[in-house]
């Protein structure tokens, strides 16, 4: 199948471009927040200890702060892998391409919720 024959296209525009976008404002963030205030002296360490994350990341709002944080930019990566491949001439294998890359995020989501919604 031709990818620009693919009735699904928009959809999967839409989530790289959501994925890009939490990839570019949350992330940095993020890794500003939990690696970088400590050591600088703007967050106290008892605010990031591992009691006090465990007791955050069990909240439901938290829950879904993290797994959109991890989810979406999977499928930013896969439509990027994707086209990647198109690029370098690599069109199909014995499976469609987005099968590979965008089940792949999939799989990732499932992966994510179980744990968040089932372990955490």
């Amino acid at each position: 199948m031709n990818y620009k024959q693919d009735k699904t296209e928009p959809f999967w525009w839409s989530m790289f471009a959501a994925g890009g976008m939490v990839a570019a404002m949350l992330i940095p963030m993020h890794l500003f927040v939990a690696g970088l205030a400590v050591p600088l002296g703007l967050l106290n360490p008892d605010t990031v200890s591992y009691e006090s994350m465990r007791e955050m990341i069990s909240h439901p709002l938290a829950k879904i702060y993290f797994f959109v944080l991890i989810v979406m930019p999977l499928y930013h990566a896969a439509h990027r892998v994707r086209f990647s491949l198109y690029e370098l001439g690599i069109r199909e294998f014995s499976i469609s391409m987005h099968y590979l890359c965008y089940g792949g995020a999939l799989l990732g989501t499932g992966f994510a919720a179980y744990i968040f919604f089932h372990l955490l």
